[in-house]
């Protein structure tokens, strides 16, 4: 079974921007500047500083 991978996403998404019980964070792996620690764009969140995960609880 193929998996199929949004290009929208990044890996650091739980799921697409506006989907009903997710929000936005800052990305923990560049502490939300979109830059790693030698210059280069960060690859969790595609260099937006941003991620989108799930918010909730139960």
């Amino acid at each position: 079974m193929s998996m199929h991978h949004d290009p929208d996403l990044n890996p650091g998404d739980d799921a697409e921007p506006g989907t009903p019980g997710t929000g936005e964070d800052v990305c923990d792996a560049c502490a939300g500047s979109g830059k790693l620690s030698d210059g280069k764009p960060c690859p969790n969140c595609g260099g937006t500083g941003k991620v989108t995960e799930g918010i909730g609880g139960g």
